[in-house]
């Protein structure tokens, strides 16, 4: 999880954008591939069952999902941390909202049923969770309009269980054994514990995003021009 300053809630907007300069690969982020997205994106690895992945979803991301640079895309994946057939279904309520475009809507209902509505980052804080079948789940899909039956259809189709077999590897090749974690264009994992505020974190996902593979191919070519601009120079004295 985030340095205490952040878990504290102390979002320091006043404390301007981090430079590029200041993020060090190794401390900040890791290299986890070769080879990146071909579209800037930032994906959020979590659990229903994660209480600092509930702090993160309540008080966090709004703020992350609002300052991220347009190009960028965010996407929200479930961890199969429980290897169980209930833990399959809870991975499948989160593929079945997206599908459907209620994740907004009921994201923090699953959140709710499983790790309670109380204040849940109180230290012994405990809740029996109300989701042991996709029955349950179901029952919250229902507050939303979705009837048992459209939720076995979306729940069973190829496109749900494409997803979720996408989230498996993806957390199998990205070594991911905590959460929340970020992993930046399919190549950059942040290392949260190095983040002193949101702003920060924020800064160094649109960087990784948007401006670090850039830099890294731009720089040969700016070389290249500053070259051909030496020999037109050149060229010219000639003439």
């Amino acid at each position: 999880m985030l340095k205490p300053i952040l878990a504290a809630v102390v979002i320091s907007v006043a404390s301007l954008s981090a430079q590029a300069a200041d993020f060090i690969e190794g401390k900040h982020y890791t290299q986890i591939a070769d080879k990146g997205s071909a579209t800037p994106n930032v994906s959020e690895f979590f659990s229903f069952y994660c209480p600092h992945c509930y702090q993160m979803s309540q008080k966090y991301l709004p703020f992350i999902k609002t300052n991220l640079k347009p190009d960028v895309a965010f996407e929200s994946k479930h961890v199969d941390f429980m290897n169980s057939a209930l833990g399959t279904e809870v991975m499948k309520s989160l593929a079945v909202m997206e599908q459907l475009g209620l994740e907004k809507q009921l994201a923090n209902q699953m959140f709710g049923a499983i790790q309670g509505d109380d204040d849940h980052s109180q230290a012994g804080h405990q809740h029996q969770s109300t989701i042991n079948s996709r029955d349950d789940i179901k029952a919250i899909f229902a507050k939303a309009g979705v009837d048992a039956a459209k939720y076995d259809e979306v729940a069973d189709s190829s496109a749900v269980n494409d997803t979720i077999k996408l989230w498996r590897k993806q957390q199998n090749d990205y070594r991911i054994d905590s959460v929340p974690t970020f992993v930046v264009n399919d190549k950059y994992m942040i290392n949260l514990s190095e983040m002193h505020n949101i702003k920060e974190l924020v800064d160094l996902i649109n960087y990784l995003a948007t401006e670090k593979d850039e830099k890294k191919s731009g720089g040969s070519v700016g070389w290249v021009f500053i070259a051909l601009c030496g020999l037109a120079a050149l060229t010219r004295r000639r003439v």
